[in-house]
Protein backbone atom coordinates (compact mmCIF):
# COMPACT_ATOMS: atom_id res chain seq x y z
CA UNK A 1 0.00 0.00 0.00
CA UNK A 2 2.38 2.58 0.84
CA UNK A 3 4.70 1.57 -2.31
CA UNK A 4 1.59 1.99 -4.15
CA UNK A 5 1.11 5.55 -2.57
CA UNK A 6 4.63 6.35 -3.01
CA UNK A 7 4.70 5.23 -6.48
CA UNK A 8 1.82 7.92 -7.00
CA UNK A 9 3.64 10.89 -5.49
CA UNK A 10 6.78 9.84 -7.30
CA UNK A 11 4.48 10.49 -10.73
CA UNK A 12 2.92 13.44 -9.80
CA UNK A 13 5.92 15.17 -8.93
CA UNK A 14 7.69 14.09 -12.06
CA UNK A 15 4.55 15.46 -14.07
CA UNK A 16 4.97 18.72 -12.14
CA UNK A 17 8.85 18.66 -13.05
CA UNK A 18 8.04 17.65 -17.18
CA UNK A 19 4.99 20.30 -17.44
CA UNK A 20 6.74 23.02 -15.80
CA UNK A 21 10.37 22.25 -17.56
CA UNK A 22 8.32 22.95 -21.01
CA UNK A 23 6.77 26.30 -19.64
CA UNK A 24 10.01 27.06 -18.77
CA UNK A 25 11.33 25.95 -22.21
CA UNK A 26 8.75 27.16 -24.64
CA UNK A 27 8.26 31.03 -22.60
CA UNK A 28 10.39 33.74 -23.51
CA UNK A 29 9.42 36.97 -21.63
CA UNK A 30 9.85 36.03 -17.93
CA UNK A 31 7.12 35.07 -15.69
CA UNK A 32 4.28 37.49 -16.72
CA UNK A 33 4.61 35.87 -20.27
CA UNK A 34 4.26 32.60 -18.50
CA UNK A 35 1.16 32.83 -16.44
CA UNK A 36 -1.34 32.15 -19.59
CA UNK A 37 0.69 28.78 -19.82
CA UNK A 38 1.02 27.66 -16.22
CA UNK A 39 -2.93 28.87 -15.55
CA UNK A 40 -3.54 26.21 -19.15
CA UNK A 41 -1.44 23.55 -18.04
CA UNK A 42 -2.21 23.42 -14.58
CA UNK A 43 -6.16 24.73 -14.52
CA UNK A 44 -7.05 23.44 -17.88
CA UNK A 45 -5.53 20.58 -18.64
CA UNK A 46 -3.89 18.98 -15.98
CA UNK A 47 -6.82 20.07 -13.39
CA UNK A 48 -4.17 20.55 -10.58
CA UNK A 49 -5.56 23.28 -9.40
CA UNK A 50 -8.60 26.17 -10.25
CA UNK A 51 -9.09 28.90 -11.70
CA UNK A 52 -9.68 30.54 -8.52
CA UNK A 53 -6.52 29.17 -7.33
CA UNK A 54 -4.58 30.45 -9.99
CA UNK A 55 -5.55 34.04 -9.44
CA UNK A 56 -4.66 33.82 -5.62
CA UNK A 57 -1.14 32.28 -6.08
CA UNK A 58 -0.42 34.71 -8.79
CA UNK A 59 -1.17 37.87 -6.42
CA UNK A 60 0.97 35.59 -3.97
CA UNK A 61 3.39 35.18 -6.21
CA UNK A 62 3.78 38.78 -7.36
CA UNK A 63 3.95 40.18 -3.39
CA UNK A 64 6.64 37.38 -2.23
CA UNK A 65 10.54 38.19 -3.13
CA UNK A 66 11.38 36.49 -6.09
CA UNK A 67 10.59 35.97 -10.12
CA UNK A 68 7.08 35.28 -10.51
CA UNK A 69 7.26 32.65 -12.61
CA UNK A 70 9.15 30.51 -9.96
CA UNK A 71 7.11 31.68 -7.12
CA UNK A 72 4.29 30.52 -8.81
CA UNK A 73 5.67 27.04 -9.90
CA UNK A 74 6.62 26.62 -6.11
CA UNK A 75 3.07 27.69 -5.36
CA UNK A 76 1.46 25.02 -7.59
CA UNK A 77 3.78 22.15 -6.71
CA UNK A 78 3.35 22.62 -2.97
CA UNK A 79 -0.63 22.44 -3.12
CA UNK A 80 -0.20 19.58 -5.55
CA UNK A 81 2.42 17.48 -4.34
CA UNK A 82 3.54 19.02 -1.09
CA UNK A 83 7.63 19.91 -0.42
CA UNK A 84 8.57 17.51 -3.26
CA UNK A 85 5.97 18.98 -5.33
CA UNK A 86 7.28 22.84 -5.05
CA UNK A 87 10.80 21.48 -5.42
CA UNK A 88 9.71 19.84 -8.57
CA UNK A 89 7.97 22.37 -10.17
CA UNK A 90 10.85 25.62 -9.43
CA UNK A 91 13.40 22.77 -10.74
CA UNK A 92 11.30 22.71 -13.98
CA UNK A 93 10.56 25.88 -14.98
CA UNK A 94 14.46 26.95 -13.95
CA UNK A 95 16.10 24.48 -15.42
CA UNK A 96 15.34 25.81 -19.09
CA UNK A 97 16.00 29.18 -18.35
CA UNK A 98 19.65 28.51 -16.76
CA UNK A 99 20.45 26.01 -19.88
CA UNK A 100 19.40 28.67 -22.21
CA UNK A 101 20.71 31.42 -20.84
CA UNK A 102 24.13 29.61 -20.45
CA UNK A 103 24.36 29.14 -24.25
CA UNK A 104 23.16 32.13 -25.74
CA UNK A 105 26.39 34.30 -22.94
CA UNK A 106 28.42 32.20 -25.14
CA UNK A 107 27.18 32.59 -28.19
CA UNK A 108 25.59 36.51 -28.08
CA UNK A 109 29.07 38.14 -28.02
CA UNK A 110 29.70 36.70 -31.61
CA UNK A 111 26.69 37.26 -33.65
CA UNK A 112 25.45 40.41 -31.92
CA UNK A 113 25.49 42.33 -34.68
CA UNK A 114 23.76 40.13 -37.05
CA UNK A 115 20.70 41.01 -38.63
CA UNK A 116 18.71 37.79 -38.24
CA UNK A 117 19.38 37.76 -34.80
CA UNK A 118 18.43 41.25 -34.13
CA UNK A 119 15.03 40.63 -35.94
CA UNK A 120 14.65 37.09 -34.15
CA UNK A 121 14.78 39.19 -30.28
CA UNK A 122 12.32 42.06 -32.32
CA UNK A 123 9.95 39.35 -32.80
CA UNK A 124 10.32 37.35 -30.03
CA UNK A 125 9.49 41.09 -27.53
CA UNK A 126 6.63 41.31 -29.23
CA UNK A 127 5.18 38.05 -28.54
CA UNK A 128 5.90 38.39 -25.09
CA UNK A 129 3.97 41.80 -25.45
CA UNK A 130 0.88 39.46 -26.32
CA UNK A 131 1.40 36.83 -23.91
CA UNK A 132 1.47 39.63 -20.96
CA UNK A 133 -1.96 41.19 -22.47
CA UNK A 134 -3.33 37.85 -22.36
CA UNK A 135 -1.84 37.80 -18.96
CA UNK A 136 -3.63 40.44 -17.79
CA UNK A 137 -6.42 40.04 -19.45
CA UNK A 138 -7.41 36.90 -17.90
CA UNK A 139 -6.87 38.18 -14.62
CA UNK A 140 -8.71 40.66 -15.29
CA UNK A 141 -11.82 38.90 -16.04
CA UNK A 142 -11.11 36.26 -12.68
CA UNK A 143 -10.63 39.83 -10.49
CA UNK A 144 -13.76 41.06 -8.40
CA UNK A 145 -15.35 43.71 -9.94
CA UNK A 146 -16.71 47.18 -8.95
CA UNK A 147 -15.84 50.49 -8.38
CA UNK A 148 -12.87 50.08 -5.48
CA UNK A 149 -11.59 47.50 -7.69
CA UNK A 150 -11.36 49.62 -10.71
CA UNK A 151 -9.89 52.42 -8.52
CA UNK A 152 -7.18 50.40 -7.01
CA UNK A 153 -6.28 49.19 -10.00
CA UNK A 154 -5.78 52.72 -11.80
CA UNK A 155 -4.50 54.04 -8.91
CA UNK A 156 -1.80 51.15 -8.77
CA UNK A 157 -0.71 51.60 -12.53
CA UNK A 158 -0.46 55.48 -12.18
CA UNK A 159 1.70 55.07 -9.33
CA UNK A 160 3.57 52.29 -11.14
CA UNK A 161 4.06 53.88 -14.65
CA UNK A 162 4.10 57.57 -14.02
CA UNK A 163 5.78 57.99 -10.38
CA UNK A 164 9.60 56.96 -9.02
CA UNK A 165 7.93 54.30 -6.26
CA UNK A 166 9.21 50.90 -5.60
CA UNK A 167 6.55 48.10 -7.11
CA UNK A 168 6.51 46.72 -3.34
CA UNK A 169 5.43 49.57 -1.56
CA UNK A 170 2.55 49.76 -4.37
CA UNK A 171 1.32 46.16 -3.62
CA UNK A 172 1.45 46.66 -0.13
CA UNK A 173 -0.39 49.81 -0.16
CA UNK A 174 -3.30 48.02 -2.21
CA UNK A 175 -3.17 44.93 -0.03
CA UNK A 176 -3.59 47.72 3.11
CA UNK A 177 -6.76 49.47 0.88
CA UNK A 178 -8.17 45.65 0.51
CA UNK A 179 -8.00 44.65 4.15
CA UNK A 180 -9.29 48.39 5.18
CA UNK A 181 -12.24 47.71 3.07
CA UNK A 182 -13.00 44.36 3.91
CA UNK A 183 -13.32 45.07 7.13
CA UNK A 184 -15.14 48.03 7.22
CA UNK A 185 -17.90 46.22 5.12
CA UNK A 186 -18.00 43.44 7.72
CA UNK A 187 -18.27 45.97 10.61
CA UNK A 188 -21.02 47.88 8.59
CA UNK A 189 -22.61 45.26 6.96
CA UNK A 190 -21.80 42.00 8.85
CA UNK A 191 -21.16 40.54 5.26
CA UNK A 192 -18.31 38.91 3.51
CA UNK A 193 -17.13 41.86 0.74
CA UNK A 194 -16.35 39.51 -1.74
Amino acid sequence: MDKKKDGAKWKKTLRLFLTFMKIGLFTFGGGYAMIPLIERETVERKQWITGDEILEIVAIAESTPGPIAINAATFVGWRTAGAAGAAAATAGVVLPSFLIITAVSFLLARFRSNRAVSYAFAGIRAGVLALIVKALWSMFKKCPKGLFCYLIMAFAFAAAAFLPVNVIWIILLCAAFGVARALFLKRRDGRDPS
